[in-house]
């Protein structure tokens, strides 16, 4: 099965689960009068919106590069993302408010049980669901679908937590009878809150991140160094070297210093092997290498920085022309 088609699916499952948990979550917490489930409603609704975003950037990220998207369309996900967090934040802040409003006119909680059982049954579907999306956003380095997997484990642990509120306040009036702990709810409502603003704030500089071209990882241009100085009997060195990501896809560009009697065919040969060298190792590398011929003596200060010859082979201009 495609990368594609398996995005595809999984973003489908996870809208699917999520429209089931908003509505057994907006029934229950309507009949108890929960504001910590209905504050999980409100989020199960978020990581629904999410999901029907992340399907929507999915579906449209896949389809190929074009006459005005030459690099493809994969900085939709990064957009999708930085969505999800800013509709995350609104959510969190209406969370509060409303729980603040229940410290100040407490409210009776009713139907405990139930909604510690649906609690239960949102907190299990929600760990099969999230690993499958992790499973298949780390494979396909989709960061939508890895975004909609951070929603999802994040509502695992809120749906605990207002679980474990619930419980507390059916044991607290079970064992202390004629004492209302019912302020215990509003204040599991403002805990998962927090929760949910901390995962929007780590999802938002991820999608920035990538959004802002910033450079690929340590590893990946340690191996783009390591694939280009392999051939330094050939070259006499680089520079300039730049790096970004969007989506799945690496993008790699360098300035590669040849000596100046290498002719065009052999240095185009040269910057071909090095390129498929690269992507042997990063396959969603796209390399783009200019070729520059060695100054000797009139080497600029960057130049020097990236030269593979030593100080007598600059000297004597001794460095083969041919490939080996």
């Amino acid at each position: 099965m495609s990368d594609q088609k398996q995005k595809t699916m999984v973003i489908t499952l996870s809208v699917i689960s999520n429209s089931i948990l908003v509505i057994l979550k907006l029934l229950v917490g309507w009949l108890s009068g929960s504001i910590s489930i209905l504050s999980e409603s409100v989020h199960s609704g978020i990581d629904l919106l999410a999901s029907l975003i992340a399907f929507f950037a999915v579906k449209k990220s896949g389809k190929p590069a074009d006459e005005k998207h030459p690099f493809g369309h994969d900085k939709i996900e990064n957009i999708s993302g930085f969505v999800e967090a800013m509709l995350i934040f609104i959510a969190a802040g209406w969370i509060i408010y409303e729980a603040i409003k229940k410290l100040i006119h407490p409210q009776a909680v009713e139907f405990l049980g139930m909604g510690m059982a649906v609690m239960l049954f949102s907190s299990v579907i929600n760990i099969i669901v999230s690993k499958l999306l992790f499973n298949i956003g780390r494979k396909t380095e989709s960061v939508a679908i890895q975004a909609n997997a951070c929603h999802l484990q994040m509502d695992v642990w809120t749906s605990a937590g207002v679980m474990i509120g619930l419980g507390l306040i059916w044991l607290n009036e079970a064992l202390f009878k004629g004492i209302h702990f019912h302020w215990i709810d509003p204040v599991a409502a403002i805990i998962v809150a927090a929760l949910i603003i901390k995962a929007a704030y780590d999802l938002t500089h991820q999608s920035i991140h990538d959004l802002l071209d910033s450079s690929l990882s340590d590893d990946e241009i340690e191996c783009i160094r390591n694939n280009i100085v392999a051939y330094c009997s050939q070259i006499c060195g680089f520079h300039h070297l730049r790096t970004r990501k969007a989506g799945k896809n690496r993008f790699i560009e360098f300035h590669l210093i040849v000596k100046d009697n290498m002719t065009v065919g052999v240095s185009h040969q040269l910057a071909t092997m090095i390129t498929e060298k690269i992507q042997e190792q990063i396959p969603s590398a796209n390399v783009n290498i200019h070729i520059e011929p060695c100054g000797n003596m009139y080497c600029s200060d960057t130049c020097i920085k990236g030269c593979l010859l030593t100080t007598e082979e600059r000297e004597n201009g001794s460095v083969v022309s041919t490939l080996i």
